[in-house]
């Protein structure tokens, strides 16, 4: 009789092979640097719109063709970060970390939780108190690839990589996740036919891509055709992008692969263009002691950023720490649940989709939209201040045993 094999222990947030170090480095490289450029432009809205009077609202909202710049900036450019979104899930899906199911399960787990948990705490804190506004519950969610990446990259350089490659992962699902929502939630009517128009454009994206042929001036016009029809259709234009990057092919045996090449194009002009304007676009809002005393004291305001700075580190470590029991996986390399937890407190940090729910989820009320603006701003600086406190702390740790990345 022959004895059954040892059973293999699963590895939690292993860095991958040498591909998936390299990818996951080149994308850390580019995201802080978007990052940086986001921060600048929030930055530059704040003090636009409480120190330019009435101009920043009417900038805002000038007509260009048959959108405002505001909606240009949300619903056109924000389409562009969703389709390299679509091509980085893509990868991931086909050769990355997300491929190998076993590797991808605590991440992926780690995401669900940490979306769940800051909703519960939004959903829990507007409905026990009076005024409560339930429907906001899909704003905490959200967590920022760039800003999280750029803090990461900035005060813990050395720390494993392993870390930073669950990070990412972690917000791929964070981003899927966040697309589901605002497909599902924030469609009130769908136009038919425009959405099968949609559709028809996305087959036909799909065929080009089945049968190898890669003309830039036949996916243009698809993708901006794709892109009316769906916002035509009532479904939020960003969707048009995801798709479109799902259905990209991929090949990464090959030396000419259309999602590294497109990415590699793209990205800089997401990071460095697309997202920045967004910001700008989106982050001013009015600041005041009575406004500020708002976000804290109202339940929208407070559900938020107990979601972001409470919801999303129970989330993301609790989400972890279960399912390395259920499952008896272990920690790669020597990793600690200190570090994850920190991966968690950065995980906090919600910007760019968690405005842009704001923004659906408040539509009809520009003041609640305003005040849950403001408190994703407040609780995301609050969760970048304890991340980096958090990371520093575990880096003298590392520095203190001599196990820090070289």
């Amino acid at each position: 009789m022959t004895s059954s094999p040892p059973r293999r222990r699963i590895t939690l947030f292993s860095p991958g092979d040498n591909q998936d170090t390299l990818a996951v480095t080149d994308v850390l490289r580019s995201e802080t640097v978007g990052g940086v450029l986001m921060l600048l432009a929030a930055v530059a809205a704040l003090l636009w719109a409480n120190l330019g009077g009435d101009s920043y609202e009417t900038v805002r909202h000038i007509e260009l063709g048959p959108l405002s710049l505001q909606h240009w900036a949300a619903d056109g450019l924000l389409t562009i970060f969703f389709f390299v979104a679509g091509l980085e899930l893509k990868r991931e899906f086909v050769a990355g970390s997300l491929a190998r199911p076993r590797q991808a399960l605590v991440p992926i787990a780690a995401a669900v939780c940490g979306m769940v948990v800051p909703a519960l705490i939004y959903l829990i804190t507007n409905l026990v108190s009076p005024g409560g506004l339930p429907h906001g519950w899909g704003i905490p969610m959200a967590t920022d690839i760039a800003f999280a990446l750029a803090v990461l990259a900035v005060v813990a350089p050395k720390l494993p990589t392993s870390l930073r490659a669950f990070l990412l992962t972690l917000a791929i699902v964070d981003d899927l996740g966040a697309i589901v929502v605002i497909a599902v939630v924030f469609t009130a009517s769908v136009a038919w036919l425009n959405l099968a128009l949609a559709a028809l454009c996305a087959v036909l994206w799909g065929l080009l891509q089945w049968r190898r042929i890669d003309r830039w001036w036949l996916h243009l016009p698809l993708f901006v055709a794709c892109w009316w029809f769906t916002l035509e259709s009532g479904v939020h234009a960003t969707i048009a992008g995801v798709v479109l990057g799902l259905l990209t092919r991929t090949s990464p045996t090959e030396g000419d692969d259309p999602v590294d090449r497109w990415e590699h194009f793209w990205r800089p002009v997401s990071a460095g263009f697309a997202v920045p304007v967004f910001a700008l676009a989106s982050a001013g809002v009015a600041v005041s002691p009575d406004a500020l005393l708002e976000v804290f004291t109202h339940p929208s305001g407070l559900g938020i950023i107990l979601g972001l700075v409470v919801g999303k580190v129970l989330g993301v470590t609790g989400g972890a720490w279960l399912t390395a029991k259920l499952t008896g996986a272990q920690l790669h390399g020597g990793l600690t649940w200190r570090e994850v937890s920190s991966i968690g407190v950065l995980a906090g940090i919600g910007f760019t989709v968690a405005l842009l729910v704001a923004d659906l989820a408040f539509a009809a009320d520009p003041h609640h939209a305003e005040r849950a603006k403001a408190a994703v701003l407040i609780a995301s600086l609050i969760a970048a201040v304890l991340a980096t406190v958090s990371l520093r702390i575990r880096t003298k740790d590392r520095a203190r045993q001599g196990t820090l990345a070289d």
